[in-house]
C-alpha cells in the first residue's frame, strides 16, 4: 500500500513538473526550434533589410539561425550584418531576461558570410562565394529537420550552390522574397526554374506586401505609426530603427520569417502570418525572337527574353555586349555564341512597358519595342514557361485574396495585426523608462 502511495506521489510530482514546464513555455523541446539560413540584400539599395534583420534578431531564441549570407546588389556586404549583430548584443540583457534561448552574438557572427555581389550572367551562376559553399555546409548537416533558406533580395548564392552541390534540393526549403527581386536576379532564377524543377520553393511574388499595406490596420499600427507607438525609446535596436524609412515600416522581406513563426510551415496552402500559397505546374516564360509589341501580353512577374541576331564575334559567351533599357533601369544583353544575343527582365507589375537597345555593335543598337503585362501570374500557358515540379507555390491567385492590385497580399494582410501586436511585445522588453503603450 505504501508502495502504490509512494508511487502515485511520484507521478503526480511528474505530471505537474511537465504543466509547469508547459506554463511557462519551456515544453518548447517538443517542437524543434526552424534551422535557418538568411541571404540578404542588405546595404543595398532598398534599406527595408535593415528593419528585417532587427525583427529577426528580437526572435533569435525561436530558431536555430545557421547562416546569415550578405548577398547584395549594390554596395551592401558582410558588415552590415555585423553592425547589426552589435546592436543586438547591446540589447541582449534585456532580451535574456524574457527567454534565455537566445543566441549568443559571436555565433551569430561566426555564420556570417559574404556572398555573391554583381548579378548572375546568362548562364545563371558563376563561381562560388563564402556564402554559396556556406549553404552547401548547412544543408548538408545530419538533421531530422529541413534547412530553410530564406531569400530576402537575389538568388545567385542559392542558384550556384544548387549548381555546385545539387543533391542539396533534397534538405532544403526556400523561401523567396520575388516581385522586384526577380527583375534583379532574372538569370539565377532561370537557370533554377529550368535546371532544379525539383527545388522545394514558394515563391512570394506579390504577397509579402500584404504586411507593407496597411491600409487594413488601425491608427496605432500604421506603418508611420508603429514606431512612436512601440520602437521609440526602446534599446539599441530600436534607436537604429529610425534610420530606415524613418522609423516607417516597411519589411517587405519579414514575412518569411512570420511563414515559420505561425502557422505550418510544411504546408504552404495553409494560413500563417507569412502568407497561404498555391501550386504552381508552370513559370511564365516568354521568349521574343523579335521585337515584341503592344499586342504581346505577358503575365507580371514573367520571365520575358529578348534574342537578338547578330555578327559572329571571337569572344566568350556570357560576355556583356548590349543593354536594354526600360523603366528607366538598364539591363545587360549577353553574348550567347553563333552570332545570337540575349537580354532577360521580369516586370514587377501590371504595366505597358517600352524598351530601347544601346550597343556599339550597330545591328543591336537602336532596337526597340513594348509589351503589356497584366495580373496575375503565371498567366496563361505558353510553350516557352518553365515546368516547375509538385513543391513549387507561388502567390493565391484568387480575386478575393488580392489587395489592391497585389496578387496574394490578402493572406498576410489578415494577420497583420496580430504580427505586429506580437512584436510589440518583444520592443517592451527593451524599455527602462516607464509604461509602454498599449
Amino acid at each position: 500500500m505504501k508502495h502504490l502511495r509512494k508511487v502515485t506521489c511520484i507521478r503526480l510530482t511528474v505530471l505537474l513538473a511537465l504543466a509547469f514546464l508547459v506554463q511557462c513555455g519551456i515544453a518548447a523541446w517538443a517542437k524543434p526550434k526552424p534551422r535557418l539560413l538568411i541571404s540578404t540584400d542588405i546595404g543595398g539599395t532598398d534599406p527595408d533589410d535593415f528593419q528585417s534583420m532587427i525583427h529577426l534578431l528580437m526572435y533569435a531564441d525561436r530558431f536555430q539561425i545557421e547562416g546569415l549570407v550578405a548577398s547584395p546588389y549594390g554596395k551592401g556586404r558582410k558588415k552590415d550584418i555585423l553592425d547589426m549583430i552589435d546592436l543586438y548584443e547591446k540589447d541582449l540583457i534585456q532580451l535574456k531576461k524574457h527567454s534565455p534561448a537566445f543566441i549568443d552574438p559571436n555565433s551569430l557572427r561566426k555564420v556570417c558570410k559574404q556572398g555573391a555581389i554583381p548579378e548572375a550572367p546568362y548562364t545563371g551562376f558563376r563561381t562560388a562565394t563564402e556564402g554559396s559553399d556556406w549553404i552547401i555546409t548547412c544543408a548538408k548537416k545530419k538533421s531530422s529537420q529541413p534547412l530553410w533558406v530564406l531569400v530576402w533580395g537575389g538568388l545567385e548564392d542559392v542558384a550556384q550552390a544548387l549548381h555546385d552541390a545539387p543533391e542539396i534540393k533534397e534538405k532544403i526549403k526556400v523561401y523567396w522574397i520575388g516581385g522586384p527581386n526577380k527583375k534583379w536576379s532574372v538569370n539565377a532564377y532561370a537557370y533554377i526554374a529550368q535546371n532544379h524543377p525539383d527545388l522545394w520553393m514558394i515563391e512570394a511574388n506579390a504577397t509579402y506586401r500584404g504586411l507593407i499595406i496597411d491600409t487594413e490596420s488601425p491608427a496605432k499600427l500604421k506603418a508611420d505609426s508603429f514606431y512612436s507607438n512601440y520602437i521609440q525609446g526602446r534599446g539599441a535596436m530600436g534607436k537604429s530603427f529610425i534610420n530606415y524609412y524613418k522609423g516607417d515600416i516597411k519589411m517587405g522581406d519579414t514575412p518569411s520569417v512570420a511563414y515559420l513563426l505561425n502557422g505550418n510551415p510544411a504546408n504552404p496552402t495553409g494560413e500563417s502570418w507569412g502568407g497561404s500559397f498555391t501550386p504552381i505546374k508552370r513559370s511564365s516564360h516568354t521568349i521574343f525572337n523579335r521585337n515584341s509589341t503592344e499586342t504581346d501580353t505577358v503575365a507580371t512577374y514573367a520571365v520575358l527574353e529578348w534574342v537578338f541576331k547578330g555578327p559572329t564575334l571571337a569572344i566568350p559567351g556570357d560576355s556583356v555586349c548590349f543593354t536594354l533599357n526600360t523603366g528607366g533601369q538598364i539591363w545587360p544583353g549577353y553574348y550567347l555564341g553563333g552570332g545570337k544575343y540575349s537580354v532577360r527582365y521580369s516586370p514587377k507589375q501590371a504595366e505597358t512597358g517600352v524598351y530601347t537597345t544601346v550597343s556599339t555593335i550597330q545591328a543591336l543598337n537602336g532596337q526597340t519595342g513594348k509589351y503589356v503585362s497584366v495580373a496575375p501570374w503565371p498567366g496563361k500557358p505558353g510553350p516557352d514557361d518553365y515546368l516547375p515540379g509538385s513543391h513549387w507555390y507561388g502567390d493565391r491567385q484568387e480575386p478575393a485574396f488580392f489587395l489592391g492590385v497585389q496578387q496574394g497580399a490578402k493572406t498576410v494582410s489578415t494577420y497583420r495585426d496580430a504580427f505586429l501586436l506580437d512584436w510589440a511585445k518583444r520592443w517592451k522588453w527593451l524599455y527602462h523608462d516607464g509604461p509602454m503603450n498599449d
